[in-house]
Order: structure tokens, then sequence, then C-alpha cells
């Protein structure tokens, strides 16, 4: 039987590969985002290359969307949390709380609409997965990321919460926390649209991680066998040994 995978934040960036790749490895993918045109999009590359996949636009933090679509779901193995971003540089004293409320609505509080409509689900497939995609942000604290870092730290430990709840249950809990990751809109959004600030995050670094290399990661730990749980799965570029400290090539 093909097995179900919903994958949040599916138009764009990791988790738009992360369902390239899933669909590679025979999963039916379900591709969720709030842009229509994007997923459709996806989905119908996908069917070109003879994966199977359908897109559902909705939005991850209305909850009564995500009950609905839960419940009109026939079954599901796997689940990536991967909705969410980053918004603003501000320190903590200057911060805007709409932007840290944006933050929290989406990485956390739309990753536990997801987890909580879909876990009976996940548990009845006799070996669910779920995936929360956090950042290295969720264990390392950084000037300026403060609201990206609180709302991933919350993502961490809703997940290591859950690993201890549903220990006795067939249902895997995977933390994947990538480091620098170069996508077309990540850092982007972070910098309002400034393409300049966004573009100088990545600037002379040799080799910043991709979209695909993340897919590739969150992909390897679904597909071990059942019994064997990654829990926690830190990836950086090997330029980027720390937080602070980023190998970069000037001139």
């Amino acid at each position: 039987m093909t097995k179900t995978a919903v994958v949040t934040g599916a138009s764009s960036g990791i988790g738009a590969a992360t369902a390239r790749q899933l669909a590679a490895e025979g999963f039916r993918v379900v591709l969720v985002a709030r842009r229509k045109e994007r997923v459709e999009a996806l989905a119908a590359d996908i069917a070109e290359i003879g994966g199977t996949a359908e897109a559902v636009a909705l939005d991850v933090t209305d909850v009564e969307a995500v009950k609905a679509f839960a419940a009109g779901l026939e079954s599901c193995d796997v689940l990536v949390n991967n909705a969410g971003g980053a918004i603003g540089t501000d320190p903590v004293s200057a911060a805007d709380p709409g932007d840290w409320r944006a933050m929290f609505e989406t990485n956390v509080l739309g990753a536990l609409n997801f987890t909580q409509a879909l876990l009976p689900k996940l548990i009845a497939s006799g070996a669910g997965t779920v995936v929360m995609l956090t950042s290295t942000a969720a264990h390392v604290a950084y000037e300026g990321g403060a609201g990206y870092a609180a709302s991933k730290h919350a993502m961490h430990a809703m997940t290591a919460t859950l690993r201890l709840e549903v220990f006795d249950q067939p249902v895997r809990i995977i933390e994947i926390a990538p480091g620098m990751v170069m996508t077309d809109e990540f850092s982007l959004k972070r910098f309002g649209g400034d393409a300049d600030k966004a573009a100088s995050v990545y600037a002379g670094v040799p080799g910043p991680l991709v979209a695909e290399d993340v897919a590739d990661c969150i992909v390897w730990s679904v597909t071990r066998p059942p019994h064997v749980n990654v829990d926690l799965m830190v990836v950086r570029p090997r330029a980027q040994a720390a937080q602070h400290k980023v190998h970069r090539i000037t001139g």
C-alpha cells in the first residue's frame, strides 16, 4: 500500500524539495501551503516525473481548516511540519510584538495544529513519523534573532515533550535542525523583501546548504526502519562551525 506523507509549507524551499524527494521514494505526497498556484504547479511537476501528489491550499494557523483537512484524509504515515519562517532582526528592546506573534502562530501553533489533527492517523498507521523542522536557532540564541529563536526553542520543547508522551505508541518523533540554508525566500522574507540584505547573509560563504540538502536529511530519517528514531539531527554547511562562526571568502 502506498504511504501518504503530508508536507506543510510545501510551496517553496525545503518544503518543496522534501515533497519532491518523498515522491521519488514512492510516497503519495499531500502538499500543504497557502499559495494555491504554487502547490498546484509542484503537484503537476511531481506527476510529470511519475510521482503522486495532491495540492491543498491551507493556512496552518487556521485550526478549523486543519481539522477539516485531517478529517478528509483517509490515512497518514508521515507528517513534515515545515511551514514557518523568520521575520525581522530587531533586538529585544525594539522588536515588534506583531512579528513575534506571527512567528509563533506559524512556527509553533501551526505545527501544533497539524500534529494534533493528524496524530491519531499517524498512530493508526502502525508506523507513523512526525518530523519537526526547527533550526540551530532552537538550540543557540544570537543577537537580532530572539523572536525566531524563541519560536524554534518552543518547537524543540514541543518535539521533545511529544516524544515522551507517545513513547509507547507506534510513531516516531524526529527533529531536524538546519543551520545556514540558502533558499529563494527565507532571508528575503526576514528582511522584508530587501534583496541586498538577504544576499549579504550568504555573501562569500563557500557552499551554504540548499533546500535539497535538508530535504535529503529529512527523507533519510523518514525512510529508516520503523524502530529507528532520529531524535535530533543538526545539519550545517561545513563553512559554518557555529551560529556565529562562519567562514567567508572575501576579495
